[in-house]
This record gives C-alpha cells, sequence and structure tokens, in this order.
C-alpha cells in the first residue's frame, strides 16, 4: 500500500501553527548552489480563499485499532477547501517562481524526521526550496526534502504547476514528532521525505527514501474501503466535483509528474490514493 505523508503520518494534521525557521535555513535559502527563475502571470478567475478556521489541526481524533481514525463528514468550511497560505519561508518579493537545490543544512536536518537508522544516507538527500501558488492566487516559497536524484525533476514539476496557476496550501518539512501526533484529520501539507515504513508492512515507504509527493492531501484523499485519509477529507471522494487542488486526469498535476515518469496514486486499482505521486510507482 502507498504510505503518504499525511497519514502515515497520522500527525501533521495536528500542527498548522508555522514553525520557527532557524537562521541556518534563513541562510541555506539566500545562498543556493542551483537556482531557477520563471515569470508567470498570477491564475485567472475569482480569489475565494478564506483564512482558516479557528479549529483547524486542533481536534484530535481518537485512534482505531488500524491506528487511524474513522471516516467522517466534511466539515461545512472545507468543502471547498480553500484556505490562505500562512508563509512559513519568506515569499518571492518579485512574485516569480524561484527554486534551489542544495545539500541539507545541518538544521533543517535536526528538525526532519531523518534519522541514521532510516535507509538512506543525509548526503544522498538535498533540500528545496520551490515556489508555488496559494490558494489566495499569490506566490509562496516551500521548503522539501528530496531524494538528490529526483531533486531537478521535482524543480520542474513545481515550476509546470506554478506556471499553471495550480494552487497549494502549504509545503514544508515535518519533524517525527508531527509525524508521529495524533491526527486531526484536516492535515494539508505538501510533502516529499518522511522516514516511516509502509502503514500495516514492514517496508520502508518510498517516501522514506525521498522518493514519493503527497500533493495536497485534504483536496486529494487516500481511500480504500472505509479508510479515508486523512479523516474529515470525504466530501473529496466525489472526483467529478472538481474543486482547485485537486489531482485530475489529464490536467496539471497529474501530467507534471507523468512527464517525469512518476506514476500516480489515483490510478491504483485496490485502493485510490489521490495525494500519492511515485518515482518507482509504489
Amino acid at each position: 500500500m502507498a504510505v503518504f505523508l499525511g497519514y502515515a503520518l497520522a500527525g501533521c494534521s495536528s500542527v498548522q501553527a508555522a514553525p520557527e525557521v532557524d537562521n541556518a535555513a534563513h541562510n541555506a535559502f539566500a545562498a543556493p548552489t542551483a537556482r531557477i527563475e520563471y515569470q508567470s502571470p498570477a491564475p485567472s478567475g475569482p480569489l475565494n480563499a478564506t483564512a482558516a478556521p479557528s479549529w483547524l489541526g486542533t481536534r484530535a481524533l481518537p485512534a482505531g485499532p488500524q491506528g487511524y481514525a474513522a471516516a467522517q463528514e466534511t466539515p461545512a468550511e472545507l468543502r471547498t477547501r480553500s484556505i490562505v497560505t500562512v508563509d512559513d519561508l519568506p515569499p518571492p518579493a518579485d512574485g516569480r517562481f524561484h527554486a534551489t537545490v542544495q545539500a541539507v543544512p545541518a538544521a533543517v536536518l535536526a528538525r526532519s524526521s531523518w534519522t541514521k537508522a532510516c535507509p538512506i544516507a543525509a548526503a544522498d538527500l538535498r533540500y528545496l526550496t520551490v515556489g508555488f501558488r496559494g490558494f489566495d492566487g499569490r506566490a509562496h516559497t516551500g521548503e522539501l526534502l528530496a531524494n538528490a536524484r529526483v531533486a531537478d525533476d521535482l524543480v520542474t514539476v513545481f515550476e509546470r504547476l506554478f506556471a499553471a496557476g495550480f494552487p497549494i496550501e502549504r509545503m514544508r518539512i515535518s519533524s517525527a514528532a508531527e509525524l508521529n501526533a495524533p491526527s486531526t484529520g484536516d492535515h494539508n501539507t505538501t510533502e516529499v521525505f518522511a522516514c516511516r515504513s509502509v502503514r500495516g508492512r514492514k517496508g520502508w515507504s518510498q517516501h522514506a527514501y525521498g522518493l514519493a509527493v503527497d500533493l495536497n492531501p485534504f483536496q486529494n484523499p487516500y481511500h480504500k474501503g472505509k479508510v479515508v485519509l486523512p479523516e474529515l477529507a470525504t466530501a473529496y471522494l466525489d472526483r467529478a466535483d472538481v474543486r482547485p487542488g485537486m489531482a485530475q486526469p489529464r490536467e496539471e498535476a497529474v501530467q507534471a509528474f507523468a512527464a517525469i515518469g512518476w506514476k500516480w496514486g489515483g490510478d491504483y486499482r485496490s485502493l485510490k490514493d489521490y495525494m500519492h505521486f511515485s518515482a518507482t510507482g509504489g
């Protein structure tokens, strides 16, 4: 079964406040080893993004015997989720797409889920900062940890999504504590690396190798039988009701990943993992 960061994570959903970004991370952002700039107009159409509900990320759900909570009806405020991005890193002042790729700074590694027990060496990971469009239509800066051999390809994907105006709510690196915290069922962080095994199995997830992306988990939930993750994202199981931020066949997100040879969890037969894209198909 594919494991997606938010729910293999079971915990990012409980942490919504922006983390304090240390000086080393800011210095890394300011002094990249690779840099791309791309000019794109803001997406057309009305911008209906709103502030997050005051309760978002605060109401832990009781976990069942399998380690996650029962699926629930989506709260009215999230049925068409379009939340204004709270910046974790400084947004680009010029509104352009910027991306950096570099070795992972020690301070960044320390606040991630990486340990020496992980199946990939820290030297084989890269720290990426990439531009993304929020649901507010503005340019923001996100951060990712990814396998070094796919780092440039991921920059290409997010450059394409930025150009298309595809909205992303949040993109940041989660700590081990966040990944293991009780789920609130409303997590929506786009991520790559998470050092953990596949849920219910002993093998490592592709996220633990930095070879998989979970994109807007709330708009693109995991679904198998009665299991829906995030647990409050049941409104987004109706894929015919197309709303911003959803990965759809033959549209921006799926096509951008397909262009670099990555597979989509929305094509799985035994389950649907709409958030999940991976280099290996697993």
